[in-house]
C-alpha cells in the first residue's frame, strides 16, 4: 500500500560528511519509451528519454555522492568511447571513477519502458567487474563510513568489507554464500527473480535483510528473524519510469546506515528516495548536453532526483 509523500528531514547539510564508496558495475545505457513491450516478431517505434552510464553500481554511486558530496566507484571499463563518456559525466556529477581498464567493450544496455513506467532491460556483452588484482587503491576502503556492493569477485567483496558498513545487492547472493563474508546489510526486489534469495544459506546472516515490493511497500528483517513491513512512499508526480529506482533505494539505504540510523529510519528514507527517482526520466539527471551531436543526452525536464533531505544519526533501536 502507499504512504504519505515523503517525510521532511532536517536540511541535509546537518548530516555527518561521510565517506562512501561502490564497487561495482556500469552500462551505457539507453533508455526508451514504447506504447507495449513487443510481441515476438514485432517492430516497434520508441522515444528515447535518456542515455548515460547506468546499471547498478553506476546509480548507486551517483546517488551517493549527492548525498555524500562525494563518491568513490571501484569499476572495470574497457579501454572504448563507451568508458570514456561514463567517466566524464560521473566525474561531472561528483563520482570519483577508479577503474581497471580491460580488453574488452565497456557493456552497453537498452532498457524498454512501457506505459506502466515498467522497464524491461537486455544488457549488451559481458560484465565488467573489478577485481582484488586489480592495481586499485583497494587499501583505501578501510577509512570509509559506508560501502555499497553489486559486482566483483571474492577478493574485491573482501577488500570492501574493510568499510565500516558494508552494504550489498542480493542480485550477488552466490557470491557471499561462497565468499562467506558477512555483510551489515542486504537488499534486492522480491519482482527480481535474479534478487530473490533465503538468507539463512550465509555463514552469517546479514544484519539487515531488506526486501522491497515496490507500490507494496516491502519488508526489512534483523539478523534474529524479526521482521517488519514498510509502506512506499507516494511519488510527488506520476510515475514516468522505474528504472533505477531500487539502486536509488539501495544507495539511500546505505547512506542511511553508514550514519549510524537505526533500520527503520534508513529503509523511510530509502523508500523517499525510491518514490523521486521513479517520478523522474531515467535514473538521475544528466549534465547538460555539450551539443546537438554531443555524446550523451537527458530528455529529463523535470526536476532532478533529488531525495528528501536527511537528518544523521539516530540511536533509536
Amino acid at each position: 500500500m502507499t504512504g504519505p509523500p515523503a517525510p521532511r528531514h532536517p536540511p541535509a547539510a546537518a548530516a555527518p560528511r561521510l565517506r562512501a564508496a561502490v564497487v561495482g558495475h556500469l552500462e551505457w545505457t539507453t533508455i526508451a519509451r514504447v506504447r507495449q513491450l513487443p510481441a515476438r516478431g514485432d517492430i516497434v517505434h520508441a522515444e528515447v528519454l535518456w542515455e548515460g552510464p547506468a546499471g547498478g553500481g553506476a546509480v548507486a554511486a551517483v546517488r551517493l555522492a549527492a548525498l555524500a558530496g562525494a563518491c568513490t566507484f571501484f569499476t572495470a571499463l574497457g579501454d572504448d568511447q563507451a568508458a570514456g563518456r561514463s567517466r566524464e559525466v560521473l566525474g561531472r556529477l561528483g563520482v570519483e571513477v577508479v577503474a581497471a581498464v580491460r580488453d574488452r567493450p565497456t557493456r552497453s544496455a537498452v532498457s524498454l519502458v512501457d506505459a506502466s513506467g515498467e522497464r524491461t532491460t537486455a544488457t549488451l556483452g559481458a560484465r565488467l567487474q573489478p577485481e582484488e588484482t586489480d592495481d586499485l587503491p583497494w587499501e583505501t576502503l578501510r577509512s570509509y563510513d559506508t560501502v555499497y556492493f553489486t559486482a566483483g569477485g571474492a577478493g574485491a567483496l573482501a577488500r570492501a568489507r574493510q568499510a565500516a558498513v558494508l552494504t550489498a545487492t542480493s542480485r550477488e547472493f552466490p557470491l557471499l554464500t561462497t565468499a562467506g563474508i558477512p555483510v551489515d546489510a542486504m537488499v534486492g526486489s522480491a519482482d527480481d527473480p535474479a534478487e530473490r534469495c533465503d538468507p539463512t544459506g550465509l555463514p552469517r546472516p546479514p544484519g539487515l535483510l531488506v526486501v522491497t515490493e515496490g507500490a507494496q511497500g516491502g519488508v526489512y528483517r534483523a539478523r534474529d528473524g524479526t521482521a517488519r513491513r514498510y509502506r512506499a512512499v507516494r511519488p510527488p508526480r506520476p510515475v514516468v519510469d522505474c528504472y533505477g529506482a531500487g539502486d536509488n533505494f539501495a544507495a539511500a539505504l546505505a547512506f542511511a546506515l553508514g550514519t549510524g540510523s537505526a533500520a527503520a529510519q534508513a529503509v523511510t528514507f530509502a523508500a523517499g528516495t525510491a518514490a523521486l527517482c521513479a517520478a523522474t526520466r531515467g535514473p538521475y539527471a544528466v549534465p547538460g548536453n555539450p551539443g546537438p551531436t554531443g555524446p550523451y543526452r537527458s530528455t529529463n525536464r523535470g526536476a532532478p532526483c533529488a531525495p528528501p533531505s536527511f537528518s544523521g544519526t539516530s540511536t533509536t533501536p
